[in-house]
């Protein structure tokens, strides 16, 4: 959910310019004469979705007048630095928004209260076991993941036509190996400096590690593995197909168009819009962009991303890391927290939410949606993803952050920008990547 960075300083600006104080006036489930207030930190930065939140706070408090809920705007860009300095100054919300890869050292710390007493029985059932694993350390359950998002490709239809490159159903996803023959056939002529008119695809490599590591699951690839009770990094060759095709339309088939290593989703909507580029792999959420700010006439179609042909299962697993509600282990009324979590996690509130944030909610009655069935903007190619999506190998690694910051995305941007081969690749993600993680593991 790191995607949410490209809105910068106007995201904190919209988040009504939400800093380091704002949490520390949160309560954990402070007392009042007339009941319990509970503070409900939202990360919600899109227009539609901060309405629908803000909507269902109400209806929670006309409803329970006892049991009131105070909306606290907060920003992905930095919740996690906040929650921490709430969490050691004992002022932390109550209800937590967030994203699963950001719970592991919370949950670890204690700063999170363990949920499986808490959980009703219906929203367990609701919820797939492979979601419920993307919130489980230790044994215990630290939140419970509500929205989920896959990888799709956004094409421009024209431009597939005239290619004579059919789009593949929702449910039939080319394979890799068509996909680079498709980026070959929708590829522009040379042009001098082994530039071309148009790429075939462009990938917005700003944050090459999440993509890199999650698309392995499609070639049968995890990078992360439990071994002897420990997690330890490998990069064997299911872990390095995908980062490897990726290197091989940059540097030899020039397929991929070179100038958007460093950029964002956002980044290359408009050259994506210009004709430069006929394909973009983006997050399902990049399609409200796509409509709001595409030219008039531009036709554009949501594919389903490549699947892998060596990986169990089809290939067509990806890895995710879903947003999620938790309780502070400091909520000093923690029912009440939870039953308002339960609350926002109904079939109806879910769809609602997902449709806001035009990504997938988790639960299977709300994913039934006809909303989300639509073959309009995509919807229907997202919904067909769902029992595809697992937990990210990421999850739990406790060094993760540190592994990602410090060796993993520069390791991957000097791979991708032609530094160094597969083989570099490996001895830095393996070799200092494991030191890392040793330390956290002794």
């Amino acid at each position: 959910m790191r995607r949410r960075r490209l809105l910068g300083a106007a995201l904190s600006a919209a988040a009504g310019g939400v800093g380091g104080g704002v949490l520390a006036g949160c309560g954990t489930g402070s007392p009042r004469p007339d009941g319990v207030l509970l503070d409900y930190l939202s990360l919600a930065w899109q227009k539609e979705s901060v309405q629908v939140n803000k909507a269902l706070v109400a209806e929670w408090n006309r409803a329970h007048p006892h049991s009131r809920v105070r909306y606290v705007q907060g920003s992905w860009d930095t919740v996690h630095d906040q929650l921490l300095t709430s969490f050691e100054g004992g002022s932390a919300p109550d209800v937590i928004h967030d994203e699963a890869g950001d719970l592991t050292d919370f949950a670890y710390g204690g700063y999170l209260a363990d949920l499986r007493g808490l959980l009703p029985r219906a929203l367990r059932e609701e919820i797939p076991d492979r979601l419920w694993r993307t919130t489980t350390f230790r044994g215990g359950v630290h939140g419970v993941p509500i929205l989920q998002e896959p990888r799709v490709l956004v094409a421009n239809r024209k431009l597939l036509e005239r290619a004579g490159a059919p789009p593949p159903d929702a449910g039939a996803p080319w394979t890799w190996e068509r996909f680079e023959e498709m980026a070959r056939r929708l590829s522009g002529e040379a042009r001098g400096g082994g530039l071309r008119s148009r790429y075939g695809v462009a990938w917005a490599l700003k944050e090459p590690v999440a993509q890199s590591l999650n698309l392995a699951l499609t070639t049968g690839g995890r990078v992360f593995y439990r071994e002897g009770g420990r997690n330890v990094v490998r990069f064997g060759a299911r872990d390095a197909a995908v980062p490897e095709l990726i290197r091989r339309q940059l540097r030899q088939d020039r397929t991929a168009a070179p100038g958007t290593l460093g950029m964002s989703g956002s980044d290359v909507l408009p050259g994506f819009f210009a004709g430069r580029y006929a394909m973009v792999p983006l997050n399902l959420s990049y399609r409200q962009q796509v409509r709001q700010q595409a030219p008039k006439g531009f036709d554009w179609v949501t594919l389903p991303l490549p699947r892998g042909e060596a990986a169990s299962g089809g290939g067509t697993e990806q890895g995710i890391s879903p947003q999620t509600l938790s309780v502070a282990q400091d909520c000093a009324h923690k029912e009440a927290a939870m039953a308002f979590i339960a609350f926002l996690a109904r079939p109806g509130p879910l769809a609602r939410l997902a449709k806001g944030d035009w990504i997938l909610p988790t639960g299977e009655t709300a994913l039934r949606d006809p909303a989300l069935r639509t073959r309009a903007h995509g919807w229907r190619t997202g919904a067909l993803s769902a029992p595809d999506l697992v937990a990210s190998p990421s999850l739990g690694v406790r060094g993760y952050p540190e592994w990602l910051d410090k060796v993993a995305t520069p390791a991957f941007q000097e791979f991708y920008n032609g530094g160094t081969d597969v083989a570099g690749l490996r001895e830095r993600l393996v070799g200092d990547g494991n030191r890392v993680l040793a330390r956290y593991q002794r």
